[in-house]
């Protein structure tokens, strides 16, 4: 090339001077629809997203069909990204776990196998799970192969996917739906599918119903995870114009964790709210001390029994304080923000519920449309070609004989449509048959098929003329799949109630504690404990407790205490000991209906390791009054209340090897003291005459005992009470099995028996009859005396006045144990 030419060749570039605010706005609008419409926002018409279609639409063409074995969930996401996705594998896994996670979908629709994460975890990578389709998403994708839908060209223009799938259900309300767009995003709840097919049906049959109406059917959204929705005003205003918020709340029970404790049982969380972020959450408020009365968070969840996470509550706090503190500073109460964002004939709009649901009748209308075109164009092709046959077969030989005749198959197809006057397609048909047809059988079932080709022909041109018949038809297929795959609602739907933590106080802090009212605690003589509460602002409210003597219809009253519900006291053992204790979790009987068989075992409230120790009284820590105890060996007693703040539980009496504790009660100087032995003898001295000791002590003869004797009872009568107080004795025979023979008893007034003095044998108490020789039960305090069975249940004792040494009455059933009534 010459220098000359070098200088006048032309050049090939070409440069383009452009405005850049012009071209950055022109590709950021590009980038934002790209976004929006094959990214991020679903379709109004059947909830999913592109790349969720093409998971769906993939598997299917795989044949990844519920009734065949599970994939790798990496050769999916494999086919998906090489054939329709072009985009990265991440977003295409992300995309199928969410479809396969039951907490996240009302009906997934994908069957996974494998981890496919929780609520706090995310799931195994693609190459260790496993996926086929779930049953609902055959409704999802049926009937792709009959023109129901149109197909689209993919990134490469190589295959075509659906542009949209054909949805037997609406899935955009019933497994709602997430995601951020440029400029916009969707947040869309769950639904329960039986209602909302009920509201789809329903305007179907009513095209002008209102939105009051489809709220008949779906009152509220129903999330996979349950719980319970708290106000109902904001789930309007978004069925109404697409936009709104509800708070959701766990399902939680109060139950008693042990017999002493009681605690908060979670079984189902707010949606997508996790166990492990509860905890979490709890524990950094107890630390930063915006939690209180929480003692220990439990998580009990496994496969068998599901969710179950335990909130102990410390002695003392109310349950239900704790409760709405909980949803104040936790996430057990979380909200959730409903922003009704789809794409709607290609472009995003904010719909409400009635516009939802008109939406996809409109699309699932179309659907059925379509397909039974097809279906009708299909049969009508295949009738054509029988009835072509048909003629055929009527006159084979000359058929065989113009094809013999034929120079080629263009001259034969040419004759057969001349002579027999076919069609092209019928008389290539023709053509093309096997030899095997043409018997006599072939020809009846061709005879066959045009009959019932032509009935259906009938019924789609019929369906086809009527648009309320296509109505019906849609309305009627919702309604199967509802039947196949709805399941009752899962979320409580409650309007919103005052939170009791913002009561109580000026700030609006929590009352949490439990008040510390008067109350009156009963230990029956079955071994069960409860408490009466007196009413606040009621002066006379404990008088009312302890005035009507026969308010309680089952049991009898071994000791009672009046005290407060937050005052800590004692119960006696049998040991010697004295376990400490608030009455502020023991179960509270209504006052005008006690039943102490409704009271908890005081062994497993006071939680008693040894299985023979036995609670026999409860007793004040802190009154002026002295405790009396008496001994099976006789020993006596008394000891003041004293020091014993930092000691939950100690010996009150030092017990001689085999002795045991067989009565305690509170007595002063002017109280008698009362032992009554198993060779029914009775002693009764002053209390005066016992010097109280420490609490080491070993106590003091009280009561002489004979040979072989020990003594059943110890307790007090006071100077009010000696007027009026009984002694009820029960004899049997040392031989005597238990229960076989009841023995007999007998009540004396106590003022038949004369006091004696301390250490002495007492006076006897019952004479023993034929086959007697011991007391079982014996019992001293003011009338009327109360007897009971093992079971609590009520005995018959017989009538009072009878002597101090006479003989028992026969009884009809044996007695358990015997003490006094509410009132006395």
């Amino acid at each position: 090339m010459s220098p000359t030419d070098d200088t006048t060749a032309v050049s090939t570039e070409r440069i383009e001077d452009v405005d850049v605010t012009t071209e950055m706005q022109g590709s950021f609008l590009e980038y934002a629809y790209s976004v929006i419409y094959s990214r991020a926002l679903p379709d109004a018409r059947d909830g999913l997203k592109p790349v969720q279609r093409r998971i769906l639409y993939q598997m299917a063409e795989m044949g990844l069909r519920p009734d065949r074995g599970h994939v790798k969930s990496a050769r999916v996401t494999g086919e998906v990204m090489g054939k329709l996705h072009p985009h990265g594998d991440s977003a295409i896994y992300d995309a199928l776990v969410r479809m396969a996670q039951d907490f996240t979908l009302r009906v997934p629709l994908i069957d996974g196998h494998g981890n496919f994460g929780s609520l706090d975890d995310g799931p195994a990578a693609a190459r260790y799970t496993e996926a086929r389709l779930a049953a609902a998403a055959l409704a999802m994708t049926e009937n792709l192969d009959e023109d129901v839908v149109d197909f689209v060209p993919n990134y490469d223009n190589q295959l075509t996917q659906p542009e949209v799938l054909p949805a037997a259900f609406p899935n955009l309300l019933v497994n709602g739906a997430s995601g951020i767009a440029v400029g916009m995003a969707t947040n869309m709840a769950p639904h329960n599918l039986i209602e909302v097919v009920g509201a789809a049906r329903h305007l179907l049959a009513n095209p002008d119903a209102t939105l009051e109406d489809l709220m008949e059917f779906v009152p509220g959204p129903d999330l996979p995870t349950g719980g319970t929705i708290v106000g109902l005003a904001g789930i309007k205003d978004a069925y109404l114009n697409g936009r709104g918020s509800f708070k959701t709340r766990a399902r939680v029970a109060v139950e008693s964790i042990t017999a002493r404790k009681s605690g908060l049982v979670i079984t189902e969380l707010p949606y997508l709210v996790g166990p492990e972020r509860v905890i979490e959450k709890i524990k950094d408020g107890v630390t930063a001390k915006k939690l209180s009365g929480i003692s220990d968070v439990t998580d009990l969840s496994d496969r068998s029994k599901g969710l179950r996470l335990v909130i102990g509550i410390k002695t003392g706090f109310s349950p239900e304080a704790v409760l709405e503190q909980l949803y104040r500073y936790t996430p057990l109460e979380d909200g959730f923000s409903i922003n009704n964002v789809a794409l709607v004939d290609g472009g995003p709009q904010t719909l409400g519920l009635r516009e939802l649901l008109q939406v996809y009748v409109d699309h699932r209308i179309e659907v059925v449309t379509r397909r039974s075109r097809y279906r009708l164009a299909r049969r009508r092709d295949r009738l054509h070609l029988v009835e072509g046959l048909l003629i055929a077969i009527l006159d084979i030989d000359e058929v065989i004989q113009v094809i013999r005749t034929s120079d080629d198959t263009d001259q034969a197809r040419s004759r057969l449509i001349d002579v027999f006057d076919l069609s092209t397609l019928q008389a290539e048909y023709i053509l093309e048959l096997r030899l095997r047809r043409l018997t006599r059988f072939e020809r009846i079932e061709l005879e066959a098929e045009r009959d019932k080709l032509r009935a259906e022909i009938e019924a789609l041109e019929h369906l086809l003329a009527s648009e309320a018949r296509i109505r019906e038809l849609v309305s009627d297929e919702l309604q199967a799949v509802a039947e196949k795959f709805g399941t009752p609602r899962r979320t409580l739907l409650t309007e919103a109630r005052p939170s009791i933590a913002t009561v109580g106080s000026k700030r609006g802090a929590p009352v949490l504690e439990v008040a510390d009212t008067a109350c009156r605690v009963f230990l029956s003589a079955t071994g069960r404990i409860a408490r009466v509460d007196a009413q606040p602002d009621d002066d006379g409210a404990l008088e009312r407790i302890m005035a009507p003597a026969r308010r309680s219809k089952h049991d009898a009253i071994a000791s009672s205490l009046t005290t407060t519900s937050r005052t800590e006291i004692g119960a006696v053992t049998n040991r010697g000991r004295i376990i400490r204790f608030s009455p502020v979790d023991l179960p509270v009987m209504p006052a005008n209906s006690i039943q102490l068989g409704a009271g908890v075992k005081v062994g497993a409230y006071l939680a008693l390791t040894d299985r023979l120790e036995r609670v026999l009284a409860i007793v004040s820590l802190s009154a002026d009054e002295p405790i009396a105890l008496g001994t099976a060996q006789g020993i006596v007693k008394r000891v003041t209340p004293g020091d014993w703040a930092n000691r939950p539980e100690f010996e009150i009496i030092s017990l001689k090897s085999g002795d045991a504790v067989v009565g305690a009660v509170h007595s002063r100087d002017g109280d008698e003291l009362v032992f009554v032995a198993s060779d029914a003898q009775l002693l009764r001295f002053s209390a005066g005459a016992v010097r109280p000791q420490g609490r080491t002590a070993g106590g003091m003869a009280g009561i002489k005992l004979g040979a072989d004797a020990h003594a059943i009872f110890f307790g007090r009568v006071t100077a009010e009470e000696q007027e009026s107080a009984v002694v009820a004795t029960v004899a049997s025979g040392s031989e005597t099995l238990l229960g076989v023979d009841p023995g007999s008893a007998k009540v004396s007034a106590f003022s038949e028996f004369p006091a004696k003095g301390r250490a002495t044998g007492g006076v006897r108490a019952q004479r023993f009859i034929r086959g007697e020789n011991q007391l079982a039960l014996a019992w001293v305090g003011p009338a009327p005396a109360r007897a009971v069975g093992a079971d609590g249940a009520t005995r018959t004792l017989p009538e009072s006045g009878a002597k101090r040494d006479a003989s028992g009455t026969p009884l009809d059933s044996a007695i358990g144990a015997i003490g006094t009534s509410v009132g006395a």
